[in-house]
């Protein structure tokens, strides 16, 4: 019984930690609506992204299986610099993040820090952020597709397949666009696609 207990744990898809870099089928670029991060937790860190005016901000490039992702990859590359986490911070909103988001997934890339985070700004180049949002005078509840169909309308490269959009305790969290390793939108793997189906969902203003 056990060594079957053990074979199912490690035949389940699950995230991959200290995997081999550079071994990956695909990118998940996931987009953070800054605001409501700050709602749900930013103010009460006292983090400085949420003294800017952010809008959709870039939580990460994520290296992805077609199941399951890898994570905390073993590599040869440097660490970034202070400076060059820094520099992500006016799309990342603070360089914590960006130094998190290579530790956790640039290091599966098989990229160097520096390429990884020019990549990373390349993809979120890429993609049109729906400028209807920082519109907001105020805060709405609104369904979920309709932030996806936004996306769509202004990235017609993307199919509704390559985007889903997720929530967090009642609130639009982010949208997520799949992407190949040389940035072309794909179809997304189905443990990607957890679209939220919430027809109320809390969106704040940028302050």
């Amino acid at each position: 019984m056990r060594w079957m207990i053990m074979w199912l744990l490690t035949a389940l898809p699950a995230l991959a930690e200290g995997e081999k870099a550079g071994e990956f089928d695909y990118y998940v670029l996931s987009l953070s609506w800054s605001p409501n991060w700050c709602q749900l937790e930013g103010n009460a860190r006292q983090s400085e992204q949420c003294e800017e005016d952010h809008g959709w901000i870039l939580h990460g490039l994520w290296p992805q299986f077609h199941r399951g992702y890898p994570s905390y990859c073993r590599t040869i590359e440097r660490a970034p610099s202070r400076g060059m986490t820094a520099e992500m911070a006016d799309i990342m909103g603070t360089s914590g993040l960006a130094w998190h988001q290579w530790k956790k997934h640039g290091t599966c890339t098989g990229l160097s820090a520096t390429n990884y985070f020019a990549l990373s700004r390349e993809a979120y180049g890429r993609i049109t952020r729906p400028a209807v949002f920082r519109k907001l005078d105020q805060s709405v509840k609104l369904p979920a597709r309709v932030v996806e169909q936004a996306f769509l309308k202004d990235n017609p490269q993307i199919e509704p397949d390559g985007l889903t959009v997720t929530c967090r305790d009642g609130h639009i969290q982010e949208a997520r666009i799949c992407l190949s390793r040389d940035l072309a939108p794909i179809p997304c793997g189905q443990d990607v696609m957890r679209d939220c189906t919430l027809t109320d969902a809390l969106f704040h203003p940028v302050d």
